[in-house]
């Protein structure tokens, strides 16, 4: 196909207390929030978007924090960590400081040759940071928690377990044009063709045959995205996409872009979003994230909406 990924735009996850999310996100990750409106297709949910100074696609994370939300299980058949990029030589920094708020980390043995950390959000969400000489063209918040020569530049890469590695493999490589780079004790390294090396162009996938499968639900990854630049390049994916036999779905309107969305074989579900129109399109970028935002269709609803929300105080 003509169109190639240039790397990941957001990854989505579920969470459970939307104070507690926000206050992790925030606070101990050092995160802007720059969107705060609701899941579209179910609006008696907040939706958080996470990113960098102006929600820059690569550095986005968003949840859907359903209050009581049932535990998840993470295993194959999912996105199982999300890594995120931060400078090379902050991770004693970042040990420092999440011991300090009570956040256990970890260092994986079996990473030995990349300089990376592991904890877990309140509902238990795998997550890593890594720190190395990587290409970062994102604009780190300097408003938070965190300093910014020591902030989280964007998502680095994502990590999908599968059983059977050899449909999610023929896709990657195949039909969304990403380039096998090593393959090192069951962890095949896939990275964008785009021009740089920047933030989002890396796709692990770990093959674990044994593994259970995953059950999607509060502390697991819902869905990872992909940009296209503009919507002329989303629709020749998705034509392309449904000639290779592939079920996307139509174009949606999710307001600071458009999506499609299709399962890769292992049944992780991929989207494809645009980068624009942006985070900025309905606020001014200083005043990102302060106020709840909605599309114009559920504006007649505010009121209801709003009244069915949980009360979030953003600290």
């Amino acid at each position: 196909m003509d169109v190639r990924p240039a790397g990941i735009h957001h990854v989505t996850a579920i969470a459970s207390d939307p104070q507690a999310n926000a206050d992790f996100y925030l606070n101990a990750l050092g995160m802007r929030m720059v969107k705060r409106t609701v899941n579209f297709d179910s609006p008696e949910t907040y939706h958080f978007y996470y990113g960098d100074r102006a929600g820059n696609p690569g550095t986005i994370m968003t949840f859907f924090p359903w209050p009581d939300a049932p535990k998840g299980r993470i295993g194959a058949g999912q996105a199982t960590t999300t890594t995120f990029s931060v400078p090379e030589g902050s991770l004693g920094w970042w040990a420092q400081h999440l011991a300090a708020l009570d956040v256990p980390t970890s260092r994986p043995t079996e990473r030995a040759q990349e300089d990376v950390l592991t904890l877990r959000d309140p509902d238990g969400l795998l997550i890593e940071l890594a720190a190395g000489p990587d290409h970062h063209d994102t604009e780190p918040w300097d408003g938070g928690a965190v300093p910014p020569q020591h902030a989280i530049r964007g998502i680095r890469s994502v990590t999908l377990t599968e059983q059977d590695v050899d449909g999610t493999v023929e896709m990657l490589h195949g039909q969304l044009g990403f380039r096998l780079e090593s393959e090192d004790q069951g962890r095949l390294r896939f990275r964008t063709n785009a021009a740089t090396e920047g933030v989002g162009t890396i796709v692990d996938v770990l093959a674990r045959p044994a593994s259970e499968r995953g059950l999607v639900a509060a502390g697991t990854v819902h869905h990872v995205a992909y940009r296209a630049p503009d919507g002329r390049a989303q629709e020749s994916w998705r034509q392309s996409l449904a000639q290779e036999g592939v079920g996307v779905t139509e174009i949606r309107d999710r307001s600071y872009f458009t999506s499609i969305y299709f399962r890769e074989p292992g049944g992780v579900l991929l989207e494809i979003a645009t980068d624009g129109p942006g985070f900025d399109y309905d606020e001014p970028l200083l005043e990102l994230g302060r106020s709840l935002k909605l599309p114009p269709w559920l504006e007649p609803r505010r009121e209801q909406i709003a009244a069915s929300l949980p009360e979030l105080e953003v600290r």
